[in-house]
Parts: C-alpha cells; sequence; structure tokens
C-alpha cells in the first residue's frame, strides 16, 4: 500500500511538471504569435521542398526561353589586370526549340568574323585569320573573357541541376531563395556545383557562384537587371538579363560585364545556324 500512494504522489507531481511545461509552452507559443504579427521578417522562413525548388528552376527556363528565333546585340567588357580594358560587340542568335546558338564577334576590327557555334550540344569556334573550325568544351572562356556558353544560351537548370534548399535570405534589399544545385550524372556542364539566389517576387536569379568539383569557387556573377518584350511566337513574355558582371574567384583583379543591349524576336534565316554561313560574315 505505501508504495502504490508514493506512486500516485509521484504520478501527481509528474502531472504537476507536466502542467506548468504546458502553461510554459502555451506562454512562448503566444509570444512568437505576437512577435511574428509585430515583426514577420524576424522568425525562420519555411523551407522549400524539393518540388517546389525544380518549379524555380523551370520557370526561370521558360521564361527566358524562346518558342521561335532570338537575335540579340550585346555589349561585352573585359578587364584584366595590368592590361587596358577590351570592348567587343557581338551578335547573339538562338533557335532554342532546335538547341542552337550562334555568337559573331563584329567589334573591334580584329576580333571581327570570330565567333561560336552551337549545334547538336558541340560548341564550335572559327577564327578567319586562320580559317579553320575547333571543338570547344563548355568551359571555355568565351573570346578570352570570364563569360561562358550559358551566359548567352537558353537556360535548361532544372533538366541539368539537382537543387537543394540552403536558407531564405536578404541579398541588398531583395528577399531571396538561396539554393545549392549539384549538376546531374551524365551532363557536360562548365560548373558541376553551382549557388544561386533567386528573387521571390519575380523568380529571377540575381546572383551565382560557380564551382569546380573540388568545390573551388570559380566566379562570382550578378544579374541585377532584368527586361522582357512580348514574344508573338510564345505568346507570353521572353525575359532577359540585360546586364551581367561577372567576377574572376581566381585572378581577382579580372571581371567581365556584358549588356544586352537590344532582342529581336524576327524569325532568322533558315540556314542561319550553319558553319558556312558564319564563314560568309567573316570574309
Amino acid at each position: 500500500m505505501a508504495s502504490f500512494i508514493r506512486r500516485l504522489g509521484s504520478m501527481g507531481a509528474d502531472r504537476g511538471h507536466l502542467a506548468r511545461r504546458m502553461r510554459k509552452k502555451s506562454f512562448c507559443g503566444l509570444f512568437f504569435l505576437a512577435v511574428w504579427m509585430l515583426f514577420p521578417g524576424i522568425l525562420p522562413a519555411a523551407e522549400l521542398d524539393k518540388a517546389e525548388m525544380v518549379d524555380i528552376l523551370k520557370g526561370i527556363d521558360v521564361r527566358v526561353k524562346s518558342s521561335g528565333d532570338y537575335k540579340a546585340l550585346v555589349y561585352i567588357e573585359q578587364r584584366e589586370k595590368d592590361k587596358p580594358d577590351v570592348a567587343r560587340e557581338a551578335l547573339v542568335y538562338r533557335r532554342d526549340d532546335d538547341q542552337k546558338l550562334m555568337i559573331l564577334f563584329t567589334k573591334p576590327n580584329t576580333e571581327a568574323g570570330k565567333g561560336y557555334l552551337r549545334v547538336d550540344r558541340n560548341l564550335w569556334y572559327y577564327d578567319p585569320n586562320v580559317g579553320k573550325w575547333e571543338r570547344r568544351t563548355d568551359r571555355e572562356r568565351i573570346a578570352g573573357t570570364d563569360s561562358r556558353r550559358q551566359d548567352f544560351d537558353q537556360s535548361d537548370l532544372a533538366g541539368e541541376y539537382d537543387p537543394v534548399f540552403v536558407a531564405e535570405e536578404k541579398l541588398g534589399n531583395f528577399g531571396v531563395w538561396h539554393l545549392k544545385l549539384t549538376g546531374k550524372p551524365g551532363k557536360d556542364l562548365a560548373y558541376p556545383i553551382v549557388e544561386f539566389w533567386v528573387d521571390r517576387q519575380t523568380g529571377n536569379d540575381l546572383k551565382r557562384q560557380d564551382f569546380a568539383l573540388s568545390g573551388r569557387l570559380m566566379r562570382t556573377s550578378y544579374s541585377p537587371k532584368w527586361r522582357k518584350l512580348y514574344s508573338e511566337s510564345k505568346k507570353a513574355d521572353l525575359w532577359y538579363r540585360h546586364e551581367i558582371r561577372i567576377f574572376d574567384e581566381i585572378d581577382k583583379a579580372n571581371s567581365t560585364l556584358i549588356i544586352i543591349q537590344s532582342v529581336d524576336l524576327q524569325p532568322l534565316p533558315e540556314n542561319i545556324f550553319t558553319k558556312a554561313w558564319l564563314e560568309t560574315k567573316s570574309k
């Protein structure tokens, strides 16, 4: 009987302790609710799941994709340590449905006629001074700058990378999702690991950090300005990065500025995405 009474007393004490804990927990819950109502931005944000992150990447892919042809006039400014700045102009042609890309340099005269052609996932470089084509990889520094093919081409983030949620953060005045992207097996990518910051309001990416497979940071780029125009073939707006600022993380003094000055969505000549067509522009 004595032991039974002791157990009852113990149970009563446990219930009292539990009641105190519940009152404390209830108070904490009310406190945090009040804080959230007054200052909603200071509490942790909900983590995005895999499907939501894939939808974000697909959203970028869809917004920048042209269902018809695409032509852009691009200004490229290169800065390197102990060298004079170099400014270039190029015409960028795309046919996204066929995964075709051409970059034709027009200025300065020393660069005019040089170009890149991407067909069937193969990237080719042409130099009219030597009159031959050379096959290049996606790691190719376009015209020796800090830019890569991906900075001018269509986007396939959802098809090339698997995303992981890092955090919800602030990037300047923008609320952003910070994601980490890892290249899918079998994909030939310039950078297999990417840190990505996406504007929560527009869904456009604002910052990107590219890493080698070893985990070494290779470059950081910012896309602070986006523009859009209506595409008749797409029956929706086409978005493009009006300005891209790329910073070399290996040679810290080097950087590249890309400005897409204008975009034209009118149909292009059928035979434009050929080696022969680019060669005619080099004569």
